[in-house]
């Protein structure tokens, strides 16, 4: 029985798995609002607690680099130990695995069904060739495949930390704006949830992009602003052309970001 988690600045995904179910029919599942518990083992005591089932396994990808099966969580004031987890859970340390959020993800893009995969640009690709892992989320989570002769190893990364670069005068603009604001600015000041808020901050402040008065208000008094910026951009009935805007730059920084992964 394994207890499996994904654990990001803004929710945590707890599900149970065991042999007999497979990896695509939980026995249990849950969503937690990361910011409303102190820790990791306090959401997954509440979630065992819940579903009533026992585990003698536990498997945990966390966004931030794992060292020496500790991570300090990067949109979280957590630290997370495999040590810790495994008296809470009253496991073996050696059934407990602490694991980067995106090598996660990149473990699993070998065995993706048809069904799991949308193709926005088609195109060719290079057999046994490496692979690029881009997942833009409260942070930006960045990771990579290469082939080592039989199989894919995925490695994790915190490419999402590496220099904004920008590729038109737009973005010099708004590289400009955001050092005004921070000493590094990163692709994901400017490329994730927490960076959502700067484009629209950069867009209103210094291109001088109008917003609608009631949406102006209520990103105003939003917990997470880019909910309701993306939310605004999306919605066909909606004025906000301020918001339109900053998902577009959004968008268009993502995709060179992403081009920059490939090479």
């Amino acid at each position: 029985m394994l207890i499996a988690g994904d654990i990001g600045g803004t929710k945590t995904d707890l599900a149970i798995f065991s042999n007999e179910g497979g990896p695509h029919a939980p026995l249990a599942e849950a969503k937690f609002h990361s910011a409303d518990y102190p820790s990791l083992q306090a959401i997954v005591k509440e979630f065992l607690a819940r579903s009533k089932k026992p585990v003698d396994r536990a498997c945990f990808a966390v966004a931030g680099p794992v060292i020496d099966g500790r991570v300090k969580t990067t949109n979280l004031p957590w630290v997370v130990e495999e040590t810790s987890l495994a008296g809470e859970l009253n496991i073996n340390l050696q059934s407990v695995h602490l694991l980067n959020d995106l090598e996660a993800i990149a473990r699993a893009v070998p065995i993706l069904r048809p069904s799991d995969v949308r193709t926005i640009n088609a195109g060719a690709p290079v057999s046994k060739g490496a692979i690029a892992v881009i997942a833009p989320g409260t942070g930006l989570g960045e990771s990579f495949l290469t082939w080592d002769g039989s199989r894919y190893v995925a490695h994790s990364s915190e490419g999402g930390h590496s220099d904004f670069a920008p590729t038109d005068r737009r973005q010099i603009r708004l590289l400009e704006y955001m050092l005004k604001k921070f000493d590094h600015v990163s692709f994901e000041h400017v490329c994730s949830g927490i960076g959502i808020p700067n484009i629209y901050g950069y867009l209103r402040d210094v291109e001088g992009i109008a917003e609608e008065p009631e949406v102006a208000a209520q990103v105003a008094s939003a917990v997470d602003p880019s909910f309701v910026i993306i939310d605004q951009a999306v919605d066909p009935g909606s004025r906000s052309k301020l918001c339109a805007a900053t998902i577009e730059l959004f968008v268009s920084i993502l995709a060179s970001e992403a081009s920059n992964r490939a090479v």
